[in-house]
């Protein structure tokens, strides 16, 4: 009796179910099991005990091979230090196609490499009318990737489900329009989940100000990172933190007495300010050393990119076993 209750029991469980095609997926959808992940839109995907390893090192040397580089060379960096990109440095490209085809391969691929998104972020800005000087750039970009090809990004499996965040920005940094850049890295335990490196829509009067702009960008993913692991059944009770080196925009966001002074960019004060009262985030201050989206503003020297790149998890490939 004993043992057909037990029968039954695992008649009626989904590891019973998936075994003979009757899980709710399998009722609802037509779909074949193809084992482990291992590759999915040219992210490679490899599983250890220890947790999970991202890249697309084979996405990556078939970007080299169509872009058909002529030499061997590689870079430590994406991107020279203190560079200043303008519309009208160099020779406009007589077939600017394959300029763009690259940019767009690159922008693909900061889906897994976020060390070079301030770099695609800043060719990405040429694509209409591309020049020599911008292509020269772009060719760094590649000889960095056939250096770091085989970079992967650690997801641990002990990971906490704990949401933290960093938050930068550039003041003024474009040369052409003055627009300052905003930059983020959120991260869920130990790993990043999500980066960005984008030109603000406005001109800002401050770095306050364009530090505002970031902290309200930022501000606004977290919330939808909230919403999404509350769908996974993750709470997020506490309030998630979000580091700022900016002290006058960590004041702004907190003092509402100051409102006279930030009435021209009212919206992302306010939007930041409420988030905090109500405990979705915890602004507090990092130092500039520290801060990690300082990464995704400007160009690093070669020894904060490796340290960055530790920060962020972006290791070798784990051994063959």
């Amino acid at each position: 009796m004993c043992k057909t209750r037990e029968n039954r029991e695992f008649a009626d469980s989904p590891r019973y179910k998936a075994r003979i095609g009757l899980d709710p997926f399998n009722e609802q959808f037509q779909m074949s099991d193809l084992g482990p992940l291992s590759y999915f839109l040219g992210i490679e995907v490899s599983q250890t005990a220890n947790g999970c390893y991202l890249s697309q090192s084979q996405y990556i040397q078939d970007l080299l091979a169509r872009s058909a580089l002529s030499d061997h060379r590689t870079t430590a960096t994406p991107m020279d230090l203190h560079l200043k990109l303008r519309p009208s440095d160099g020779i406009p490209l007589d077939d600017p196609s394959r300029y763009r085809h690259i940019v767009g391969s690159l922008v693909y691929l900061t889906v897994n490499r976020p060390d070079i998104a301030h770099a695609v972020h800043i060719l990405s800005q040429f694509v209409s009318a591309p020049t020599s000087v911008h292509f020269g750039h772009l060719l760094r970009v590649l000889r960095y990737l056939r250096g770091t090809s085989s970079q992967c990004l650690f997801y641990a499996r002990d990971n906490p489900l704990q949401l933290h965040a960093y938050s930068d920005s550039t003041w003024a940094s474009d040369p052409s329009d003055r627009r300052s850049v905003t930059g983020y890295c959120i991260f869920l335990g130990s790993s990043p989940i999500a980066w960005k490196s984008k030109k603000q829509a406005a001109v800002s009067r401050s770095s306050a100000e364009a530090e505002l702009r970031a902290l309200a960008t930022t501000t606004s993913e977290i919330i939808w990172l909230r919403w999404l692991l509350a769908d996974f059944g993750t709470s997020c009770d506490a309030p998630t933190p979000l580091l700022c080196d900016n002290t006058g925009a960590i004041q702004i966001a907190h003092d509402p007495v100051k409102h006279e002074l930030t009435k021209h960019i009212g919206v992302d004060a306010s939007f930041t300010r409420s988030h905090c009262h109500q405990k979705t985030i915890d602004l507090q201050y990092v130092p500039s050393e520290l801060q990690l989206a300082d990464f995704f503003t400007k160009a690093q020297t070669q020894e904060h990119h490796r340290l960055h790149l530790i920060k962020l998890n972006a290791l070798d490939p784990p051994p063959p076993p």
